[in-house]
């Protein structure tokens, strides 16, 4: 990213009426704040905004401003279109079907595959939502307090509160610039990663007592069944991998989440250097180095088959 691509980017973003913002499916903390941040500060300055996620936006996240102006489907016409916090335009799902190409990518995934008309790619960012806080006045957009809220929650939820290994001074002034803003640091790092539902807990006992280990390899599962009978609303694992990840002695840690019509979420960290998004890349996903994804078609037991040996491979 450089100057000249900033200043395509707030062009457009200038120039445009009607902007539709979205990001990937089964959406986490930055994907729901960059929406938010974005399509907040968009309205702010006149534009009739829509933000839309496939898989809505989860309810961990009711708090924010605005949350409840998230949609599952955007309605024609709009003017120009934004993804944000997407490796690839797939990942959105369904939200870009029947819409024009992507006009603007934002995100900060070394996998990202540049499948916009104008690329703010920025790897080594911590979140998309700290690439935002950076170049937000570049853009030519004001912080709101709403916005502020929006942004330093996408930086805690990708970083783990601060703990991820690309953790940077940069990200850490960035916060902190954020919070001299306005945001309130303690009820917002409680909210996006201390508080969790009573159906949330139950959900993660279900996957904690599926644990098994080999050697420096952890992985469990959490089925349908499973989701079904503690009540959980959501198709995600309620942050589980983030936990089990901090096992000692786990070099990879791998959850398998089972989805409806025969397909499985897989989720895979690391601790010491291992690249898990080289691991996701075989199977369509991708991600960063100690944090990666990908959906799998077929059974749980395939699922467990390929991505188990595959991992393994890496480990050696």
């Amino acid at each position: 990213m450089n100057a000249e691509v900033l200043k395509q980017a707030a062009s457009r973003l200038r120039a445009a009426s009607r902007v539709l913002v979205t990001s990937h499916v089964r959406p986490d903390g930055d994907a729901v704040a960059s929406v938010l941040a974005l399509g907040l500060a968009l309205k702010a300055d006149g534009k009739q905004v829509q933000m839309v996620l496939t898989d809505g936006a989860p309810a961990d996240f009711k708090h924010l401003h605005g949350w409840a102006e998230i949609v599952r489907a955007a309605e024609a016409p709009v003017d120009l279109v934004v993804t944000v916090d997407a490796a690839t335009q797939d990942r959105c799902g369904e939200s870009l079907s029947g819409f024009p190409p992507v006009d603007i990518n934002i995100d900060h995934h070394i996998s990202n595959t540049n499948f916009g008309a104008i690329n703010l790619v920025d790897p080594a960012a911590v979140a998309t939502c700290a690439l935002l806080a950076e170049h937000f006045p570049a853009l030519g957009l004001e912080f709101s307090p709403a916005v502020i809220d929006a942004l330093l929650t996408g930086i805690l939820t990708d970083t783990m509160g601060f703990r991820t290994s690309n953790m940077t001074p940069k990200a850490i002034r960035l916060s902190a610039d954020l919070i001299e803003k306005g945001a309130d640091l303690p009820a917002l790092y409680e909210r996006a990663l201390l508080r969790r539902s009573f159906q949330a807990m139950r959900y993660w006992g279900a996957g904690l007592t599926s644990l098994q280990r080999d050697g420096g390899l952890v992985w469990g599962s959490l089925t349908l069944a499973d989701r079904k009978a503690v009540g959980y609303p959501g198709n995600d694992d309620a942050e589980l991998v983030n936990n089990i990840s901090m096992i000692e002695g786990a070099a990879i840690t791998v959850l398998f989440v089972e989805q409806a019509d025969n397909q499985v979420k897989v989720s895979w960290r690391s601790q010491g250097g291992h690249d898990v998004s080289r691991i996701a890349a075989q199977f369509g996903g991708g991600g960063h180095v100690a944090a990666a994804g990908a959906v799998l078609h077929g059974s749980l037991a395939h699922a467990h088959e390929v991505v188990l040996a595959a991992t393994r491979a890496a480990l050696q």
